[in-house]
């Protein structure tokens, strides 16, 4: 508003009612005083101007709010056996294709070593409790996940990440996707991926030499999700990994109440599966008890009965999804991957 602009009062000659003496000659303008004898006219714009900038600054706060709320959610990806955190044909490709379609999206795929070596390696050595631990401390450590994450395991990568859900929940895992991930365990190594079929071969002869005993265990990863249904007794008394998140031991209420705060649990099973005996692990199913022919599904399972991990509990509130895919195993398409599971990390 424009200082020293005259006022609206009129003079006093020209208002109504008795009209006083013609004034004589005005007198000669005091610049001194100019400026001060004449009122400021407060107008309309000058008391709204505050309540502007207050509506500025609610807007401002609101669309950074909005911002953070659409920030897409970071991602946790654990790779499967025999395989590395960052080939460039598997996990590094899955993290590229991954942050093309989600602009700004955190993807950290899981390194469990100082380098690639070491990380192939692990997924058939070292110790899956001790494996599970060191994950935990590193998205712990990690300042994107502290406001969750959404978890996506390949193979033995999905029954992994379930116990990270399991036993360490906090970051909190949102969303868990497991692709061909074996949760009732294995009984078989009908064929092996890329080159470590050599490995394989020794793997076979040590499980049937003594899947369950002490050193097996604690040193042969896929001895600890071997699930034998002619010694379910030996499984449960021995299995250092798979009875245990499975609650065949007991329950433990903790576990079931994390894997319960899912939002959804995605389990993909592929349908021309050549190397998960039985496939039907990758949709929490296995063999009848005492014989390796028949299969049950989940809803058959005493584990799903019980409820001793919640998984009928999240059944009927629709957060277990089953998914199934043509191929073998971890085999398909660029076009399923983003119509099928990229709506689950969006």
């Amino acid at each position: 508003m424009e200082q020293g602009r005259g006022s609206n009062q009129r003079p006093a000659w020209e208002r109504p009612g008795p009209r006083p003496a013609p004034p004589g000659p005005a007198p000669a303008p005091d610049p001194s005083r100019h400026h001060e004898s004449r009122p400021r006219r407060v107008t309309r714009a000058r008391v709204m101007w505050p309540v502007k900038m207050a509506a500025v600054r609610v807007v401002v706060l609101l669309g950074l709010c909005l911002g953070c709320a659409a920030a897409a959610v970071p991602l946790v990806v654990w790779h499967g056996m025999g395989d590395s955190c960052c080939n460039p044909q598997s996990m590094g490709y899955i993290k590229k294709i991954v942050e093309n379609k989600i602009p700004g999206v955190y993807v950290l795929s899981l390194k469990i070593g100082s380098n690639l070596i070491q990380d192939m390696e692990n997924s058939f050595f070292m110790n899956v409790n001790d494996q599970v631990r060191e994950v935990c401390s590193q998205l712990a450590k990690d300042p994107h996940l502290k406001g969750g994450y959404n978890a996506m395991g390949f193979s033995q990568g999905g029954q992994f990440l379930r116990a990270v859900a399991q036993r360490c929940p906090s970051p909190p895992m949102l969303n868990l996707i497991s692709i061909g991930g074996q949760h009732q365990g294995v009984y078989g190594f009908p064929r092996c991926p890329g080159e470590s079929s050599h490995i394989c071969d020794w793997i076979r002869k040590m499980l049937d030499l003594g899947a369950y005993t002490q050193a097996v265990q604690e040193h042969l990863v896929q001895a600890e999700y071997w699930h034998d249904p002619l010694k379910e007794d030996d499984y449960r008394k021995n299995s250092i990994f798979l009875a245990d998140i499975n609650q065949e031991r007991g329950i433990n209420e903790t576990y079931k109440k994390n894997l319960m705060a899912l939002k959804k649990f995605v389990m993909v099973k592929f349908l021309n599966d050549t190397m998960v005996d039985p496939p039907i692990s990758e949709w929490f199913g296995f063999y009848k008890s005492g014989q390796a022919k028949e299969t049950i599904p989940l809803k058959e399972t005493l584990l799903y009965k019980e409820d001793r991990l919640g998984l009928q509990e999240m059944d009927k509130a629709g957060k277990l999804v089953f998914l199934g895919v043509k191929g073998d195993h971890l085999h398909f398409s660029e076009e399923w991957f983003y119509t099928t599971i990229l709506p689950f990390l969006q």
